[in-house]
């Protein structure tokens, strides 16, 4: 009996659903995946910003992890908002304890209003336990900075900067390009250890309905790697997802609205055009 995917999101909670395990299970459900979770922190926010954090304590991370872990058959997994060094490290240690693998790591370090989802010493933590362990790590531009040093202003500085996120030990990394200045196209730039390269273009939609973009892109990824994707092929359809949701808002809320997790499927049921992704090797 052919059996569905599984799939894991180590995250915070987002009470107002947009971004963070919410955000991350319905992305995984649409893509036909099972998911499942462990919760990081429990987070009191909705559109216009992050009204408190309440992270979870060690032990209650730890008996999430091992809850999955014992249990299911994990075939990709992705991380979210870690938020201190000590779940940083526990997630490392259940990650090589259970063998898990197709790991993506989503860097978060700041919410849309300016809230710091990461503390500034659990950085450190983060490039010395987690991105030696993954497959993929998707940072935006400021995150690609803020783990490189290295200021991002061109073509040149980001292949600079992806290769200083290769070196801390991850196989592949992709810096999202929604923080760029170009006003026509968002870019997402892909570097593999291997030296393959690539660029993801798409069309910049002018819109403030972008809560949980960064979490929504790593979840889609995560689902295709589990369904057995090629990398590419997963980053692609990720791009084209979030593309979608992008297109189609759901205008809720007073502030940065979320994305629309299920315009994706909805525009390949009704068999209208899913927004064109230029490919540049």
């Amino acid at each position: 009996m052919k059996k569905t995917p599984q799939t894991l999101t180590i995250a915070g909670s987002d009470s107002g659903g947009g971004a963070g395990i919410q955000a991350d299970l319905k992305t995984f459900q649409e893509l036909g995946v099972y998911g499942t979770s462990v919760i990081t922190a429990v987070t009191a926010q909705n559109t216009t910003g992050v009204n408190a954090i309440y992270p979870m304590s060690v032990q209650a991370i730890q008996t999430q992890l091992e809850a999955v872990g014992d249990d299911f058959d994990i075939s990709a997994l992705k991380t979210g908002m870690l938020f201190n060094p000590e779940i940083i490290q526990e997630t490392a240690k259940a990650i090589q304890q259970y063998g898990w693998k197709n790991l993506v790591v989503d860097p978060v370090m700041i919410a849309k209003g300016g809230a710091n989802l990461l503390q500034p010493e659990a950085v450190e933590a983060l490039k010395t336990h987690l991105l030696p362990l993954a497959f993929l790590v998707t940072p935006n531009i400021p995150e690609a900075e803020a783990l490189t040093g290295i200021s991002i202003t061109d073509v040149f500085s980001r292949r600079r900067a992806a290769e200083r996120v290769l070196s801390l030990g991850a196989q592949a990394v992709v810096i999202k390009g929604g923080h760029g200045t170009d006003p026509e196209y968002a870019e997402d730039y892909f570097l593999h250890l291997n030296g393959e390269s690539a660029v993801f273009r798409a069309a910049r939609i002018a819109t403030n309905q972008t809560h949980g973009t960064g979490c929504t892109f790593a979840a889609a990824v995560t689902a295709q790697l589990a369904k057995g994707r090629e990398l590419k092929e997963a980053i692609l359809t990720a791009k084209e997802f979030i593309q979608a949701a992008l297109s189609d808002p759901l205008n809720i809320g007073k502030g940065h609205g979320p994305t629309n997790h299920g315009a994706y499927q909805m525009r390949r049921h009704e068999k209208t055009e899913v927004n064109k992704i230029e490919v540049f090797q």
